[in-house]
């Protein structure tokens, strides 16, 4: 009888501590998932229409303009939902390496014969550009003599998880992957100066081909050089790229650059261009027709956001 009262005690005291056990995995897992949450840089997809009708209310002419341009994605270009983009002067670079990786595109040709890991250390050495010591890792201005050791490991942390994320072929867990290294700011910051970085070398190597009067390069580095605060790389680099992350995104012609480096082709749908000629836009313009395609939406060219399509 008293092995029989033990026992049921023992039962009893077991049920409890595996109740109390469960509701505290339970509190953790929903701790986890709100501070997961609350750091996400890309926001999980939401009703394309319901955002539009949240975000755009009122009767105002140009409220009434973008509920419009928001219902011709809807109904003619099949786009049902969008991802939010954190609003912050590195949105259309995270806009692009997140659709990049969760969608499982290998590195760029190019990037594939070259270890890019080696690039700070060519610009640096081999082609004498002493002045990349004056390089601005977006709000984290002026490094000196610490940027080249900086560069190096954003290069690293961008080659070591874009091969990582591109070898899964598991759409579930490459997108856990994702949602996990966008929760990371300080690796996500490296990963966008490590595009920066990377823009910039393209732009020496042009710079010096046009020099030394070699192979015709592409129109679009004609385009960017042609430009009064960008005429070198390092006007470039002081004028532009410095400030991209700290208090501007990229323009236009830096998007053009933007997809001919990662070799895909950027539709973006320009919502303040709706009814006109520049409602779609491709960045770049000519690409091939291997490149994968990826999409942005954006209401003022300035903050980028993620549309999802559904047919």
């Amino acid at each position: 009888m008293l092995s029989m009262s033990f026992l049921i005690a023992v039962f009893w005291y077991c049920r409890r501590l595996y109740s109390f056990l469960a509701q505290l995995l339970k509190r953790w897992s929903n701790y986890l998932q709100r501070k997961l949450t609350r750091n996400l840089s890309v926001l999980t997809e939401v009703d394309l229409l319901g955002y539009s009708a949240r975000e755009w209310k009122g009767e105002t002419k140009q409220a009434k303009h973008m509920r419009e341009a928001y219902e011709e994605l809807f109904w003619s270009c099949h786009i049902k939902y969008v991802r939010q983009v954190r609003r912050d002067n590195y949105c259309v670079l995270r806009a692009v390496l997140f659709q990049i990786f969760s969608q499982g595109i290998p590195f760029p040709s190019w990037m594939k014969e070259r270890d890019i890991l080696k690039l700070p250390e060519k610009l640096l050495y081999s082609q004498g550009c002493n002045w990349i010591q004056q390089y601005s890792f977006g709000p984290e201005r002026y490094t000196g003599p610490n940027a080249f050791g900086k560069l190096r490991k954003c290069m690293e942390t961008l080659k070591t998880n874009w091969a990582e994320i591109s070898a899964t072929k598991d759409h579930e867990e490459r997108g856990n992957m994702c949602n996990a290294l966008f929760s990371d700011e300080s690796k996500e910051h490296k990963l966008y100066e490590a595009i920066k970085f990377i823009m910039l070398y393209e732009v020496v190597e042009a710079y010096e081909q046009i020099k030394n009067r070699e192979e015709p390069i592409h129109n679009l580095f004609s385009l960017l050089l042609a430009r009064d605060s960008s005429s070198d790389p390092l006007s470039f680099m002081m004028n532009h790229l410095n400030s991209i992350g700290d208090s501007i995104c990229l323009d236009q012609v830096e998007l053009f650059l933007l997809g001919y480096l990662l070799e895909v082709k950027i539709r973006v749908y320009r919502l303040h261009r709706f009814n006109t000629e520049e409602f779609q836009v491709n960045y770049p313009d000519e690409y091939r027709r291997e490149w994968n395609e990826i999409s942005l939406l954006t209401e003022d060219d300035r903050y980028y956001h993620i549309p999802l399509f559904r047919t």
